[in-house]
């Protein structure tokens, strides 16, 4: 305690930093998601609808609806304007361009609803990742349980829906980006695709159709597919925030105990309380029912299986394809009088089901131990454990198997995708009618779950900078990272380098520019920004024609002559394909701090290349200044086809800023 002329006696000691009065602070209430602005973000989903009765979509707390907002709830089949509140603020449906192609939704013979009410759940799980309202005490059946929230509850939602049976025509799609772009939202979430080859960017409804919303300042973030291979990846326009797909260290084991007391590290949902007896085990293959190859057997489909060999047994079945119907397995061996199924599947982790009888899915390391088990056992049998969560899975996260990788068909200097994100095993709100136990929250798999992650942190950056450009938001989600770890966005829980699934290296094409860092892209310190005239540059250098520019803006528009390099296009990540000789890149960064900093250059060296950064020091007086500068590649090894990687890194004393690089030599 002293008095104030104590106070200013001591603040004159050169050992003391400051004197201050002790003021009363009281507790703060829960307004912080306002004063953010987070309840003005409007998010608009474009996806297969949504499940508005859901414990997700409660509007507690939430005040009225943005007055900016000029979306409708569309009245339907099962659906009023009663249905939307102020969190659910517009649905609207689109079906006339799919029942051009496929003919009246009826005829499908499948449930359905002539609204926007979600019969799928896709839509449902996908919308509530973003912005579903805290709900207690939720699993599936036990696994995962805990409370489950959207990455930003506080947003607004307004739900377009053009999917069908799990097709979206590009008619409805193009419809439903004109309403959205129409109604104000400020984020498209599309968690759908073509499948690969990825189409020219002007004949493609999602690159056209997010064209549009990025002319308008909308952030579309949008999913890189699930289609495993190098040069899969979709949705890679350079305006579309493409998002790739990572595990969690989350994981949901149902281990197969086998005779020998091997344990077998398997994947199900198991939860039955009479689970846990011992069984006979026996291959598909060997049980083929009458003038049934074994063959095609092995894959257990109907009328394959000899009743009378499989009997109360555990029956080990393969796929013949990577996306074999698992329920038509499961009947069979059902109605043969087995008790339980073995698939060998190698995305074992990803897929997670109840079924009438147990069963679980193991990988192909485990598959070669039970073969090796059975093959030497005279009688081998094996006992299914209960599902059990467990957390604090090490290394977490690791890019997924099936996550389509880069590089881009299309425009090969741009890296993709852009960013990867959680998409394993994500618990989500559900629609009850599309499957046969009426669940109200599903785990699912794919980058349909990692996109809606990315469009959260998206409406976050939003709201603290509503002013930012769709490029400067998807740079700052590109080149965070934490200062203390320098790795940061690219590496694991380990502190290793992020790897695949299998154990194999992972690269920037397959998980971009890193694993999403939502806090440190809150404060990025530098940003790559580029408008719509800095994108037909790119494409021109691509040598689009005057009639495809047309059809992704609208109206006609010309190139320069000659052509800015594709290279120098200013995104946050550095490609050159065809290296051809030395190069220099271009690339202009606008400072987003506060007051004057000082930026060092840090370059990783790239394999066959000499690189240097000009000027390697940036001085910066105030915020908002640009500043140029050149990275000039020396190459002295052709890449034999393939791309090299490395990284520039920009560091100050709070931030780095990191650009991943990938470079094809094709001539020194």
């Amino acid at each position: 305690m002293l008095t104030p002329d104590q106070a200013i006696k001591l603040s004159e000691n050169e050992d003391v930093v400051s004197v201050f009065e002790s003021r009363m602070n009281r507790l703060h209430t829960t307004n912080s998601w306002k004063f953010l602005g987070i309840d003005s973000i409007i998010i608009g989903v474009i996806d297969s609808g949504v499940w508005p009765e859901s414990q997700s979509y409660n509007d507690y707390g939430l005040g009225p609806v943005p007055t900016r907002f000029k979306g409708e709830c569309v009245s339907g089949q099962n659906f009023t304007r009663y249905n939307c509140n102020r969190k659910l603020i517009g649905a609207r449906y689109y079906s006339k361009g799919f029942e051009a192609v496929n003919g009246p939704l009826e005829s499908f013979n499948q449930t359905f609803f002539r609204s926007a009410r979600d019969s799928e759940g896709h839509g449902t799980h996908t919308s509530s990742i973003i912005v579903g309202s805290k709900v207690s005490n939720v699993s599936l059946y036990g696994l995962g349980s805990g409370t489950a929230r959207g990455g930003v509850p506080s947003a607004r939602l307004s739900v377009y829906k053009p999917c069908w049976f799990e097709e979206c025509t590009d008619a409805d799609i193009l419809a439903a980006f004109s309403d959205a772009i129409h109604d104000g939202v400020d984020i498209i979430s599309l968690s759908l695709g073509q499948g690969p080859p990825q189409q020219i960017y002007f004949e493609e409804a999602i690159s056209i159709g997010s064209f549009h919303a990025f002319q308008k300042g909308i952030v579309v973030s949008a999913s890189a597919g699930n289609s495993f291979f190098a040069e899969t990846a979709t949705n890679v326009a350079p305006w579309i925030l493409t998002v790739g797909a990572s595990t969690v260290d989350r994981e949901f084991p149902s281990y197969l105990l086998l005779g020998n007391l091997k344990q077998l590290k398997a994947f199900g949902v198991n939860t039955k309380p009479d689970q846990g007896k011992r069984y006979s085990l026996i291959y598909g293959a060997d049980a083929a029912a009458s003038r049934i190859p074994s063959r095609n057997a092995s894959f257990c489909k109907k009328n394959t299986l000899d009743s009378n060999s499989i009997k109360g047994r555990i029956v080990v079945c393969i796929l013949e394809k990577l996306g074999d119907d698992m329920n038509e397995k499961l009947t069979a061996v059902e109605e043969g009088g087995g008790v339980g199924m073995i698939l060998v599947d190698p995305l074992a982790k990803y897929t997670l089901r109840q079924s009438v009888i147990q069963s679980v899915l193991i990988g192909e390391a485990e598959a070669e131990e039970l073969y090796k088990y059975m093959t030497t056992e005279k009688n081998p049998t094996a006992r299914i454990s209960l599902t059990v969560t467990n957390v604090g899975i090490k290394p977490a996260p690791a890019m997924a198997v099936f996550s389509s990788k880069g590089p881009n068909v299309i425009t090969p200097d741009i890296i993709k995708p852009d960013i990867t994100a959680p998409g394993v095993n994500i618990l989500a709100a559900w629609s009850p009618v599309s499957t046969a136990d009426s669940i109200n929250y599903n785990i699912l798999s794919g980058t349909s779950m990692s996109c809606p992650h990315v469009s959260a942190v998206v409406a976050l950056l939003k709201s603290v900078h509503p002013y930012w450009s769709p490029a400067a938001i998807k740079s700052a989600i590109m080149t965070t990272d934490i200062i203390n770890f320098l790795t940061a966005t690219i590496a694991d829980n380990t502190r290793n380098f992020i790897r695949n699934d299998d154990s194999s290296n992972a690269m920037p094409f397959d998980y971009g520019s890193g694993h999403i860092n939502p806090a440190a892209a809150i404060d990025p310190g530098l940003i790559y920004d580029y408008d719509t005239n800095n994108l037909i540059d790119f494409l021109c250098s691509y040598g689009a024609s005057v009639a495809q520019l047309k059809n992704l803006t609208g109206t006609p528009v010309y190139c320069k002559n000659p052509p800015i390099p594709s290279y120098n296009f200013n995104y946050p990540s550095i490609g050159v394909f065809n290296m051809s000789g030395n190069v220099s890149v271009y690339r202009t960064v606008t400072y987003v701090g506060e007051g004057p900093t000082v930026y060092y250059s840090k370059l990783q060296a790239i394999t066959g290349v000499r690189s240097s950064v000009y000027p390697n020091v940036l001085r910066f007086s105030k915020s908002g200044e640009k500043l140029t500068y050149r990275i000039d590649f020396v190459p002295y090894k052709r890449s034999n086809g393939s791309f090299e990687f490395g990284s520039l890194t920009w560091r100050n004393d709070v931030h780095m800023v990191r650009s991943p690089i990938a470079v094809n030599v094709a001539s020194v």
